[in-house]
């Protein structure tokens, strides 16, 4: 049951995210809103029940998947957006007093408060008003369906993990945690492996031990040696190149030469050869892996790693989870960063408290004496959180911050042993901020150079795909035109042999090849060639009465030469213009019939 109304009863009203818009919806005034806890826990499930009690006051729907996206990002991120402002100014009441707004995020809550001026709160009741909200929006809103709604939480989802996917893409962190873990991994594996290479090793020749410390030139030593009954005067200056000692060198001679050492067969020194190449092969690896972290940190977190070093930087940005991360923690909990262990352990037996943590490691805090451990470590502290900082939010990345901070320890530490003042923080920063400057624009002048040159190799590289495109397109038509000329001359030469023998057939055969190219030509085209055909039949029969036998051997060639220009002509006139005017060819065909009666009729004069 519901309490009496009294005369000052709050108004409770509930702002629900969905992925479709906004909905504030508002629910019976109360005294005490803990007084609705029994019966919305009653009512949650029922659809009709829920609605005696909730009621839908507004709806905003999104405008696009965009502004949706840009909402969702706000809201995760505690701000209010400006769609969100509008929408609960215009439809909650104006007595903010009498208002309580009813929120599913803390943070969205406050801000709301903050800016806004409505009294905000978030769960008991209002948890599972929102479950409810949540089981029957797609009922409370018109027009919404349950498929509708799917679909855009879906898209909404995809879209907003793929921007915090793409987040900082620039500053990829996430390589830096990978390969520092991978790096210690590295270390202990490579010891483990380089302790059983010793052992195992070491009941041939073990006098080896004792000399040579280092496990990768253990490694490397018990690869070339082998079987120590082999090594000799010869094989010194081997030994001096992987020692990099002559004394250590003749050493290993001797030794070898005296050595309390077990015999070992052949199959037993393959297999040791073969373990300790793969252990020198590890170490090789683990030294290119370092160079690539150095090269990393360089890019991503370069103050950081000119301040404590690029292990140390690489160490914290992955203890912390990111540079974001590392940018956001205080310097006192930059200090004790990696000894969570030892607070806690502390804090619960009321014991002292670390003083450091993973800035351990650095050069400082082991130059500075016993009394002064913990004030270095704090100073530390402070100028590790500022390069994170300047590392995470700086449009150009750039060591100079680092190295001035660097200064400014070295400084502290010798006024902690020699009493030296050090410099003042802004007097540093100042010379930091010139400098940056400097860098900066020295920066942007190579990145210009750079994409300069990448421009020019760009334009030389389509300037040569589009010569070697001109020079297979303008080949092609060329081979095409050689093929198709070779086959027409042959057909040319084989009937000019035969017509110094008999005339006629000259005649004939000049003529028959024109039915062929018949099929080419419109119909208009084929009057005009059957003219042709008659006057070039009536000019060889005056032919025969006038010439000699002797002449049509030379003639007919100059005549076939001449015809085989205009039959190309015709031909590219045929498909560069396939309606022609039939009428101006005829007359066209005429004309030179009767030059041709006319170059005739004055031969026989002359």
């Amino acid at each position: 049951m519901l309490a009496p109304r009294l005369p000052f009863q709050v108004l409770l009203h509930v702002l629900f995210e969905h992925a479709v818009g906004y909905a504030l919806l508002a629910l019976k005034e109360v005294e005490e809103i803990s007084l609705l806890l029994p019966q919305v826990e009653e009512c949650v499930l029922s659809l009709g029940k829920f609605h005696n009690i909730v009621r839908l006051v507004a709806f905003c729907p999104f405008a696009s998947s965009q502004v949706a996206l840009e909402n969702a990002n706000a809201v995760s991120e505690g701000i209010v957006h400006e769609d969100l402002r509008l929408f609960l100014e215009t439809h909650l009441p104006s007595k903010k007093k009498k208002v309580l707004l009813g929120v599913g995020d803390p943070k969205i809550g406050a801000a709301i408060q903050e800016e806004l001026g409505y009294n905000c709160q978030t769960g008991g009741v209002i948890a599972e008003i929102l479950r409810g909200i949540r089981l029957h929006f797609h009922n409370l809103v018109k027009g919404l369906t349950d498929l509708s709604a799917c679909k855009a939480q879906l898209g909404l989802g995809h879209s907003y993990s793929r921007a915090k996917v793409k987040f900082n893409v620039n500053r990829v962190d996430n390589m830096i945690i990978q390969s520092i873990s991978l790096l210690d991994q590295l270390d202990k594996d490579i010891n483990t492996f380089s302790m059983r290479v010793r052992e195992w090793y070491g009941y041939h020749f073990p006098e080896l031990v004792k000399i040579v410390n280092d496990n990768a030139t253990y490694c490397r030593l018990a690869q070339f040696i082998g079987n120590r009954k082999e090594l000799n005067e010869d094989k010194l200056e081997k030994l001096e190149e992987l020692t990099m000692d002559g004394a250590k060198a003749k050493a290993i001679l001797d030794a070898s030469r005296s050595s309390m050492g077990m015999d070992i067969s052949a199959i037993d020194l393959i297999n040791i050869e073969s373990f300790s190449s793969r252990v020198v092969s590890l170490s090789e690896y683990r030294q290119s892996l370092h160079t690539y972290l150095r090269s990393k940190m360089s890019q991503v977190a370069p103050s950081l790693s000119a301040l404590i070093g690029e292990a140390v930087g690489a160490r914290l940005i992955a203890h912390a989870g990111s540079l974001t991360n590392l940018a956001k923690y205080p310097a006192s909990t930059v200090q004790i960063l990696g000894a969570e262990k030892a607070l806690f352990r502390a804090l619960k037996t009321r014991g002292n408290t670390p003083k450091y943590g993973l800035i351990f490691h650095s050069t400082f805090i082991g130059r500075a004496a016993a009394k002064n451990k913990g004030r270095i470590s704090r100073y530390l502290a402070n100028k590790c959180s500022i390069a994170s900082r300047i590392d995470c939010f700086s449009e150009v990345p750039t060591s100079v911050f680092g190295e001035k901070l660097r200064e400014q320890v070295e400084e502290r530490l010798s006024f902690y042993e020699t009493g030296e003042i050090p410099r003042k923080n802004l007097d540093v920063m100042k010379e930091a901020m010139v400098q940056a400057e400097e860098a900066a624009v020295e920066i942007a002048r190579k990145l210009e150079k750079q994409e300069k040159k990448r421009l020019k190799k760009e334009k030389k590289r389509l300037a040569a795909i589009a010569l070697t495109a001109l020079e297979n397109s303008s080949s092609t038509p060329e081979e095409c035109e050689e093929m198709g000329e070779r086959p027409k001359k042959k057909k040319k030469q084989k009937p000019q042999e035969v017509p110094q023998e008999n005339g006629m057939e000259d005649s004939s055969s000049s003529v028959l090849p024109k039915p062929k190219k018949k099929k080419s030509f419109s119909k208009e085209e084929l009057v005009s060639s059957d003219l042709e055909e008659t006057a070039v039949s009536t000019s060889f029969s005056k032919r025969k009465k006038s010439f000699p036998k002797e002449e049509p051997a030379s003639d007919p060639e100059e005549a076939g030469n001449s015809r085989s220009v205009p039959k190309k002509k015709k031909k590219l006139s045929s498909k560069e213009e396939p309606v022609s005017s039939g009428p101006e060819e005829a007359a066209s065909s005429k004309s030179s019939s009767s030059k041709k009666k006319k170059k005739f009729k004055k031969t026989p004069q002359d």
